[in-house]
């Protein structure tokens, strides 16, 4: 036969109030997946590579290799003229996947015909040839657009990456690199001079030239 003890009704209080405060004084740690972590750990490990990254190509080989390449706006659009493939496999760099742009380096001034400061995407757009309309367009930052910085150069390569995530991370930080060296004078903008080196992505050869700067100079 099983005995039953019957435990005073105190002893069962102070019992049940001792288990409710163990339970509040508990923490309760969210299981998180393997997985998870791993996307975590990977995410950090993403922003360290750029980092890394831009500290040693940015100043030592992504500037240098823009000027030393960089067409006159003249020039750039005689090698358009022989065709985009032809003029991009002798002075450009295409970037990775499917349909890519081909990226030129090009350098020049002009007069500036209209500029939008009012925007984080600011943009001035400057007639080189003289005839009064614009012929490119220059970012100004400081919200810049596309990634002509990260695919006009060949040592930026896709297989040395860790995923398409940590590529486009790339091309972001190159873009922000820029933008903090843009500095423009006040006051209006058009009808001054602005001299430029960049780089431009084109799918076509009648494509509007839009160019990433990697300098930008306002003159009187």
């Amino acid at each position: 036969m099983i005995s039953k003890t019957i435990l005073p009704r105190g002893t069962i209080l102070t019992l049940c109030a001792v288990a409710v405060f163990s339970l509040s004084g508990c923490k309760l740690v969210k299981n998180v997946p393997e997985d998870e972590k791993a996307v975590s750990a990977g995410a950090s490990g993403d922003e360290v590579r750029t980092e890394q990254r831009i500290a040693d190509t940015f100043e030592t080989r992504l500037l240098p290799y823009v000027r030393d390449r960089a067409l006159s706006y003249q020039a750039f659009r005689a090698a358009l003229a022989q065709g985009l493939d032809e003029a991009g496999q002798s002075h450009g760099n295409r970037g990775s996947g499917q349909g890519a742009a081909w990226n030129f380096a090009i350098t020049d001034s002009g007069r500036i015909v209209s500029a939008k400061l009012d925007t984080r995407a600011r943009v001035a757009e400057l007639d080189i040839d003289g005839d009064g309309s614009a012929d490119v367009t220059v970012q100004l930052g400081p919200v810049i657009r596309g990634n002509a910085l990260r695919d006009i150069a060949p040592f930026y390569n896709f297989d040395d990456f860790r995923d398409q995530i940590e590529f486009a991370k790339l091309g972001r930080a190159l873009n922000d690199q820029v933008s903090a060296m843009v500095q423009l004078p006040e006051g209006d903008l058009v009808g001054r001079r602005m001299a430029f080196t960049g780089v431009t992505p084109l799918k076509k050869a009648d494509e509007a030239v839009l160019v990433t700067p990697i300098s930008v100079d306002v003159l009187p």
